[in-house]
C-alpha cells in the first residue's frame, strides 16, 4: 500500500503514544498484556520504541527525561496535512501549543497541544510514518474519546481546528457527541460533569481492543496495573478502565461483533 493510500484524512486519530519514567518495565507490561513487540523509533525523540503487532505498528512508548515529572498518560494524535497551520489554529481557537511543531526525523512533523479545557492531544503530519497500520485486532487502538466536564464549548474548538461534523448521541440527557469526517465516525466527546477526576482533569482516553475484557482486566492486575472500573456492558462493547504500573489510564474493550 502506498503512502498516499494510507495517509489519514485530517482530524482522524492516527496514532497513540505514551511517555513513561521506566521504558523497559513498561514494554514488558504491554508485551505481556497485548502481545506487542518493539523496535526503536526516531532517535530525535530520545529513548523511544514503536510497538508492533504481527509486524504492524500500533503505538509508541518513550522515556521521559529524569528531570521531567509530567503526568503519565496515553496521548491521542490527530492527523493533519500541515502541522504548522494546525498549531496556529489551535492558538487562535483558545488552545495551547506545548511542543512543536517539530520534526521527528523523517517520520513526520508533530505538535503536542491542549484544548481550552486542558486535555492534551497531538497533531501528526505524516511523512515516512503514517501512524497505526492495523485496526480491529486485539491489541490495537480502536477508539479515542475525550472525557471532559461538558462538551458544549470544547466541541466547537475541535470543529474549528479539524473540521469535524457533530452528531449528538441519543438519548439527549447523555452529554455525548460523536465527531465525524466525511460522514464517518472517528472519535467522541463525553461530558461527565463532576465525575471528572480532580487529579486528572479533561483527557483523551484510548480504547484498546481485547479478545476477552474480563480476562484482560485480570491480567492487568497480575502485571502490576490496576482496574479503575470493572468490566461492564456498554454501547461500545464490554469495557473496563484500567491503568498500567506507572498510572497511565486506558480502556480495554471487546467490541460488538
Amino acid at each position: 500500500m502506498s503512502q498516499a493510500e494510507t495517509r489519514r484524512t485530517p482530524g482522524t486519530p492516527c496514532w497513540v503514544s505514551l511517555m513513561v519514567h521506566a521504558l523497559a518495565p513498561t514494554q514488558e507490561f504491554y508485551a505481556a498484556l497485548f502481545g506487542w513487540e518493539f523496535r526503536p523509533g526516531p532517535a530525535s525523540l530520545g529513548p523511544y520504541v514503536r510497538a508492533l503487532l504481527d509486524g504492524a505498528e500500533v503505538a509508541g512508548i518513550g522515556q521521559l527525561p529524569p528531570d521531567q515529572h509530567l503526568p503519565i498518560a496515553w496521548t491521542t494524535y490527530l492527523a493533519t496535512d500541515d502541522a504548522d497551520a494546525t498549531a496556529e489554529t489551535i492558538r487562535h481557537c483558545g488552545g495551547t501549543v506545548g511542543v512543536g511543531p517539530l520534526e521527528a526525523g523523517d517520520a513526520g512533523r508533530l505538535v503536542i497541544a491542549s484544548d481550552p479545557d486542558g486535555a492534551v492531544f497531538g497533531a501528526w503530519q505524516a511523512q515516512a510514518h503514517v501512524g497505526t497500520t492495523v485496526a480491529g485486532a486485539p491489541g490495537t487502538p480502536v477508539w479515542n474519546e475525550l472525557v471532559t466536564r461538558e462538551t458544549a464549548s470544547v466541541v466547537k474548538f475541535y470543529e474549528s481546528v479539524f473540521g469535524y461534523e457533530r452528531e449528538a448521541v441519543v438519548p439527549a440527557d447523555l452529554d455525548q457527541v460523536t465527531l465525524r469526517i466525511e460522514g464517518r465516525p472517528v472519535c467522541s466527546l463525553h461530558g461527565v460533569g463532576h465525575a471528572l477526576p480532580r487529579d486528572k482533569g479533561a483527557h483523551w482516553m484510548t480504547y484498546f481492543e481485547v479478545a476477552d475484557t474480563d480476562e484482560a482486566a485480570r491480567r492487568v492486575t497480575e502485571l502490576g496495573g490496576h482496574v479503575l472500573r470493572s468490566p461492564r456492558e456498554g454501547a461500545s462493547g464490554r469495557a473496563a478502565t484500567v491503568t498500567d504500573p506507572e498510572g497511565a489510564v486506558f480502556t480495554l474493550v471487546k467490541s460488538p461483533v
